[in-house]
């Protein structure tokens, strides 16, 4: 079992950085894959970026390549997202979560969610 708790979502104009960060309980952190997820109102949940267990693989989505990046320090069971240029079009709640599937990019095969956090990037 694995409970996880983002934070580090606020308001930011256009242009800023955000830094989100996803505590996580549990001796097995280590063991899984951590993404990161955004919905915004009125969409469905999307894939924005994972990091993989063992030699810490990342992939991230078209849309936020070359901007965001993800990274994890496994002796403080924790996942983080950097966002930098921020867009309003990245206004959405971010969702941490786990996998044991180590490519993972789709939400079915992530075992354990956080309860999001609020990005707002005004314009």
């Amino acid at each position: 079992q694995v409970q996880l708790v983002e934070s580090g979502g606020g308001l930011v104009q256009a242009g800023g950085s955000l830094r989100l960060s996803c505590a996580a309980s549990g001796r097995t952190f280590s063991s899984y894959t951590m993404g990161w997820f955004r919905q915004a109102p009125g969409k469905e949940r999307e894939f924005v970026i994972r990091i993989t267990w063992g030699n810490g693989l990342t992939y991230a989505a078209d849309s936020v390549k070359g901007r965001f990046t993800i990274s994890r320090d496994n002796a403080k069971n924790t996942v983080y997202l950097q966002m930098n240029s921020l867009k309003p079009e990245d206004t959405a709640v971010y969702y941490c979560a786990a996998s044991r599937n180590y490519y993972c990019t789709e939400y079915r095969c992530y075992d354990y969610w956080g309860q999001g956090t609020q990005v707002t990037v005004s314009s």
